[in-house]
């Protein structure tokens, strides 16, 4: 199999024939606050006199190290100058943090857009997607709201489901970013949480049952826990996903012993990117690999997944060498990237 670059987009050729292949990410941006106040959030550890003294230089730092990452998720197989078609993004606190980070040179050297809409969360952070034009176009933007059913939780909002439709690779997508409720809130919430991203998917289905569908976030759940594997329904195997189905990439991911964020040693792996059914072929598969002997590339069709991994984005030296470089850990500062780790999900398609 050989590899060449050309419209844009990787080439992969093999068998006399020749694939476009496209990446698609999440990352969670931890904490991408600006330094001013927004009226009715409690954002006041991200300002300049809060907790976190959060400067005109901390908030540049920020932005500057966001855009490396999201300039390199997907390079591994694309050029450069290309990387993802769409990244989902969490922890954002408004549009005006995403425009200074489009506006950051290496996302603004591929005119790097994005969709937000303002959310409800308490703290303020919401969910957008940051897309590259020439590949992505967007139809449609909407946020469904995540809705608390007991009456003790009647004056609470978190974020909702930022749904965007559009086209890639000429095919009719949509794309659902999420961040579920935290572990400080019982398991009950994000299951909650996953039953109501599997209506906004139904919904989805129905409008076009031929639709491909990318359930993205930050979970706050594992792969195997109820919320994703029951409420809403995302497989271990292809060979498990039913008609109008999921697909979770990640489970055997985790069970490998990779995650994308530690807690007291061990890794957990929230960041997802969740397939439906209609990019998936079961009988091309084994061990999660695709053989493209197999596949029918005449439509757009999942390919392979990573979390993605530079050394940068984890400490090395002391006492918590290997950890994420975060931006602060133990009250100081460390000018680093997240406690997150990206994730990358790789399509592949036949040229005509």
């Amino acid at each position: 199999m050989a590899l060449a670059f050309l419209l844009g987009v990787a080439t992969v050729q093999a068998q006399q024939k020749k694939y476009s292949v496209y990446a698609v990410g999440f990352y969670n941006l931890e904490n991408l606050f600006d330094i001013e106040h927004d009226e009715g959030h409690n954002d006041y550890e991200y300002l300049p006199e809060g907790r976190n003294k959060w400067t005109e230089v901390k908030y540049t730092n920020k932005l500057r190290n966001m855009a490396r990452v999201l300039s390199e998720m997907g390079t591994d197989v694309l050029p450069k100058s290309i990387g993802c078609a769409f990244i989902g993004v969490s922890e954002v606190e408004n549009a005006h943090c995403l425009t200074d980070l489009c506006n950051q040179e290496p996302l603004k050297a591929r005119n790097m857009q994005f969709c937000h809409i303002e959310g409800p969360d308490q703290r303020g952070v919401d969910c957008g997607l940051l897309y590259n034009p020439s590949l992505f176009t967007v139809t449609d933007v909407k946020l469904y709201p995540y809705i608390y059913r007991l009456p003790e939780d009647s004056l609470r909002a978190t974020r909702g489901f930022l749904t965007v439709k559009g086209q890639l690779a000429g095919e009719n997508v949509a794309v659902i970013v999420n961040h579920l409720p935290s572990r400080f809130a019982g398991s009950f919430y994000r299951e909650e949480g996953g039953r109501q991203i599997r209506e906004v998917k139904e919904l989805l289905q129905r409008e076009d049952p031929d639709i491909k569908i990318f359930i993205m976030g930050d979970m706050n759940d594992d792969p195997q826990d109820r919320s994703m594997a029951v409420e809403l329904g995302a497989r271990r195997e292809i060979s498990e996903v039913e008609p109008g189905g999921l697909w979770n990439p990640w489970w055997n991911v985790l069970a490998s012993g990779t995650g994308t964020l530690q807690y007291n040693g061990a890794w957990n792996l929230f960041d997802q990117i969740i397939l439906s059914d209609r990019m998936l072929d079961a009988a091309s598969m084994k061990d999660d690999k695709v053989d493209l002997k197999k596949l029918d590339c005449s439509k757009l069709m999942y390919w392979k997944h990573q979390v993605f991994r530079r050394d940068y984005l984890f400490q090395q030296e002391g006492k918590y060498k290997g950890n994420t470089l975060r931006t602060h850990a133990g009250g100081q500062w460390l000018n680093g990237y997240s406690d997150h780790l990206p994730t990358v999900v790789y399509l592949i398609k036949e040229q005509h």
